[in-house]
């Protein structure tokens, strides 16, 4: 707008011969020109002042989808789609994810003493185990297998951890509540209970195969 202010100073600042009438330019001259130069500017602050807000509102638009679509998607927690289960249940099988959230890397797992005892199931994966830690205690925080099976680029990703105690001691209990069935007749001298607690189990959290794990 400062240059229609500019302009306007131009056009009614010019000088003329005595003869004419002020009144009389204006109406045959300075008028139609001044119009004309008013429109043009105020046409042109109009557009200025519609397309700049447009340009940035855009610019923020691509910028917001761009930022959105590099952004890592958080992944889902598996556990929190298991249903028929108290409180307590759930908060302990919160409680196991969040301990072997590291061994989603499986070179941790290895790192901490897991071991691939080649134990490889349809329907459950392949088992990694920490012998050492092998007895008549059940910590769900510190699961004796750990339960991986191979994505179709050969990496192994976690599904499951599974709790070993060797049935010289009496069944254990592990989780609050019945829904933990332990097996005691495995080929195993072992009571084993998996708890899908990385790949959701429609079976259940503790059953022992999964139908939505095909072995790689």
């Amino acid at each position: 707008m400062k240059n229609l202010s500019n302009n306007g100073s131009r056009c009614n600042g010019k000088s003329f011969p005595l003869h004419q009438t002020l009144s009389g330019f204006i109406n045959k001259a300075a008028l139609p020109f001044c119009l004309l130069m008013l429109i043009g500017l105020l046409f042109g602050c109009q557009k200025e002042s519609t397309d700049t807000p447009v340009d940035e509102l855009q610019s923020a638009s691509n910028l917001a989808k761009g930022t959105s679509s590099l952004a890592a998607k958080p992944e889902g927690n598996v556990v929190n789609d298991y249903t028929d289960l108290s409180e307590e249940t759930l908060w302990e099988l919160q409680q196991a994810r969040a301990a072997t959230a590291r061994y989603k890397k499986i070179e941790n797992a290895i790192k901490d003493g897991y071991a691939d005892i080649a134990v490889d199931v349809e329907g459950m994966g392949h088992h990694f185990m920490k012998t050492s830690i092998v007895d008549g205690i059940v910590d769900i925080r510190e699961p004796e297998i750990l339960v991986y099976n191979k994505n179709i680029d050969g990496a192994q990703e976690l599904v499951a951890v599974e709790y070993a105690v060797p049935l010289t001691f009496p069944k254990p209990e592990g989780f609050t509540g019945s829904a933990d069935v332990w097996n005691g007749t495995s080929d195993f001298p072992l009571w084993l209970l998996h708890a899908w607690v990385w790949s959701y189990n429609p079976d259940g959290v503790f059953n022992w195969t999964n139908p939505t794990v095909h072995l790689h």
